[in-house]
């Protein structure tokens, strides 16, 4: 007997009934979106190496230990499997021109891939939603993209659970200005760094504002803040997302030591957070990266988005207790016999075809036990059909969800087929 293989370790089947949670999911985004007006995007999951390396810079983690690159064996072409989504969306918008005729509002979701010790809240496959807003300049998209989540977390019900934070990163020389005078603060206090803020010291010093080490963090407690090396312009944008969020009513606040582990975020970033998911809080992120499309060899644009992890906010969504519905079939057809199933499969086929989900019994057993599985199945309405009723035209009609009294089995013709349409919907 061959030894059972299983998936690899941090790569999850996603089975039913847990698979109606995620359709359920997939369709709030999808509604959420269409009612934002942002066109879906798809791009591969696997792109030449140098996108990410370019974008989200060489010495972050993700580059440095977590994505997972090869040579192509046919062609020596080194690949990655994508450890994010925005680089792909901007390189896809230059690759076809999508910009050509103004601004788009774009969004994705899908598999990401990143080295990752499997653990609660992180693994090696995940999934993620993000909008992209491309070719808009003002604090105005900031603010709808803001929003945009917030809207979102009031329809999965979990607004309460929710706090966003958010910060502004400035431009490029106003990020060189602070660099230099926050290096020489670290390097003062070197003894108290760890392993890993001593490494990124001179490569990524921002990065150490966000360590997750208590005592590196009561160090850069006393760091200098980069929004106090800010000039007018980036200060006026930054105060034209905090004047919208306020005129929409979103509570938020200001964290100075909030950055993004990828290098092409400037001006506003933001996060939305939570106190459900123990060390894991951040369930949405994002900001503005203006510089992004010129990097990757496009005509400069401005550009803002947000991404979020599909695993963290289903697992937010079981924490506060909320249970996506379902997915049910409207009706389930029962046969009183094998031998009915050339007559019964016909009209199933055009129910279906008039907009009714019907789910078609199989495998023989008796009605008591049919009975039991279509209640199983969750549908609505249970289809019966025998042999005598067929004769007569006719199949019988019992609502499994109704009170005991209502589910007496009552008779409805087959022809025409719109009266059974229309009691089943």
């Amino acid at each position: 007997m061959a030894d059972r293989l299983s998936a690899v370790k941090g790569m999850n089947d996603i089975v039913p009934p847990r698979s109606a949670a995620w359709e359920w999911f997939e369709q709030q985004v999808r509604e959420l979106m269409r009612s934002y007006g942002y066109q879906n995007l798809r791009t591969p999951i696997v792109e030449y190496t140098p996108l990410f390396v370019r974008s989200i810079g060489e010495v972050t983690d993700i580059v440095e230990k977590e994505m997972y690159s090869f040579t192509d064996a046919l062609n020596g072409e080194p690949l990655t499997l994508r450890p994010e989504g925005t680089a792909a969306v901007v390189r896809a918008c230059i690759e076809h021109g999508l910009l050509h005729d103004g601004g788009k509002r774009l969004w994705y979701s899908g598999p990401m891939f990143r080295h990752e010790r499997p653990q609660r809240g992180r693994y090696r496959q995940f999934h993620q939603v993000g909008a992209e807003a491309l070719g808009f300049a003002g604090p105005d998209v900031d603010a709808e993209l803001i929003l945009m989540a917030r809207q979102l977390w009031r329809r999965l019900g979990v607004s309460e659970l929710t706090t966003l934070e958010i910060n502004c990163l400035g431009q490029s020389e106003e990020r060189v200005r602070h660099r230099v005078d926050l290096i020489a603060y670290l390097q003062r206090h070197a003894d108290r760094l760890d392993a890993d803020a001593s490494r990124r010291l001179h490569t990524n010093p921002l990065r150490v504002l966000d360590s997750k080490n208590p005592q590196v963090q009561e160090l850069v407690q006393g760091a200098p803040r980069l929004i106090d090396y800010l000039g007018e312009a980036s200060l006026a944008h930054f105060e034209g997302v905090q004047s919208l969020l306020r005129a929409a009513g979103q509570a938020y606040t200001v964290n100075p030591r909030l950055v993004r582990g990828l290098d092409y975020y400037n001006l506003t970033v933001f996060e939305w957070t939570t106190d459900r998911l123990g060390a894991q809080a951040t369930i949405c992120a994002g900001g503005r990266y203006d510089g992004l499309i010129a990097q990757i060899g496009g005509k400069p644009a401005p550009a803002c988005g947000w991404a979020l992890g599909i695993e963290r906010v289903l697992e937010l969504l079981a924490e506060a207790g909320q249970t996506p519905p379902a997915a049910a079939p409207h009706a389930y057809a029962v046969l009183s016999s094998a031998e009915l199933m050339p007559h019964v499969l016909p009209v199933c086929e055009a129910l279906r075809e008039a907009g009714v989900q019907v789910q078609l019994h199989m495998g023989g057993g008796s009605m008591k036990s049919q009975m039991k599985k279509a209640d199983a199945s969750g549908a609505r309405w249970a289809l019966v059909f025998g042999e005598e009723e067929l004769r007569q035209g006719q199949v019988g009609l019992k609502d499994l969800r109704g009170a005991q009294d209502a589910q007496q089995q009552r008779l409805l013709p087959l022809d025409p087929l719109q009266h059974l349409v229309c009691a089943l919907r």
